[in-house]
């Protein structure tokens, strides 16, 4: 193995991941238990599917704090289109994840057609979607969905929740789509000099507009795999996911600057920061002190990571 791989923030990452997992495992028997282990994988798919799609965003350069917003208006809506309109809940399941993806490009609109930085772009529309949720739900719930739409946050294929299959399924075809395709190349291009990129005949705006709806769309599914999962839709639904999505992304090295990132990682720091809340929480330590502990390993994996790639590079 040459230098640079052993110094890449992944394989550090998967060194720190190992470390924590060791380290909480003596913390509390039922952490390494199979059924523990497969209950995490269930309640982080949700941030999971919007971390892979925002692991896209951040490569660009870009932001997307709108995420928490969209998930909570798609699931608000799911249950409009079901209950309240009589739609089939299939046809009220797909017209949630269009609301997701038509949220995502209004956002890429705003940014690529307006000139609206991503932040400001995607801070507004947080509040303007959180709005909407809140709105049409009037804090009002709405439950009783047919067992067979439970199968889909609650039921299992071959031992493993079904929402992890789907999370699987999809981190592949992240992972080939940035990694190994021409869509991918041009996302990396766009956020490690965008001018640069506008003159080598890559079409960047054209890109950004499919990222951010991506980004809308797997905040719908994750929408409609929490409502299955939690039997029930309420207007404050993903409410503060898009600080754990960013988390897992940027532990997992992707630049908020844009230009370098990888799925891969992204899944690394998924999975770090999901341990450190269940192993915390086994271990009796508070909400606060998780916080804590999960900002102080962020630091940390983010100095490490730059210190070893100054390293390497030199």
């Amino acid at each position: 193995m040459s230098l640079r791989f052993l110094l890449r923030h992944e394989t550090i990452l998967a060194i720190l991941v190992a470390i924590a997992l060791a380290l909480l495992a003596t913390q509390s028997d039922r952490f390494f238990t199979i059924d523990n282990l497969l209950n995490q994988g269930r309640l982080m798919a949700e941030v999971g599917l919007v971390a892979l799609a925002m692991t896209f965003v951040i490569v660009t350069g870009g932001i997307d704090l709108s995420v928490g917003s969209i998930l909570g208006l798609c699931a608000i809506l799911l249950g409009v289109f079901w209950k309240t309109l009589g739609l089939p809940l299939p046809a009220a399941m797909a017209l949630a994840l269009v609301v997701g993806a038509v949220a995502g490009l209004v956002n890429g609109l705003i940014i690529t057609r307006f000139r609206v930085p991503p932040l400001i772009a995607t801070l507004a529309t947080l509040a303007l979607y959180r709005g909407l949720a809140e709105g049409i739900s009037q804090a009002r719930s709405v439950r009783g969905y047919p067992d067979w739409f439970f199968g889909l946050g609650q039921g299992e294929a071959l031992g493993v929740p079904s929402q992890l299959w789907i999370l699987l399924a999809v981190t592949a075809a992240a992972a080939v789509i940035l990694g190994l395709t021409t869509f991918g190349r041009s996302t990396y291009s766009v956020g490690a000099n965008e001018t640069a990129a506008r003159f080598s005949g890559i079409g960047v705006d054209r890109t950004k507009l499919l990222i951010y709806t991506g980004s809308g769309l797997m905040a719908g599914l994750a929408a409609v795999v929490f409502v299955s999962r939690v039997s029930t839709t309420r207007s404050d639904m993903g409410t503060g996911l898009e600080l754990d999505v960013i988390t897992a992304v940027v532990l997992g090295g992707t630049s908020i600057f844009g230009g370098r990132g990888t799925i891969i990682g992204t899944v690394l720091g998924l999975i770090l920061m999901q341990a450190i809340k269940n192993g915390l929480s086994l271990a009796g330590v508070k909400g606060d002190g998780t916080i804590v502990v999960i900002g102080v390993v962020l630091i940390l994996a983010i100095l490490i990571g730059n210190l070893f790639r100054r390293d390497g590079d030199g």
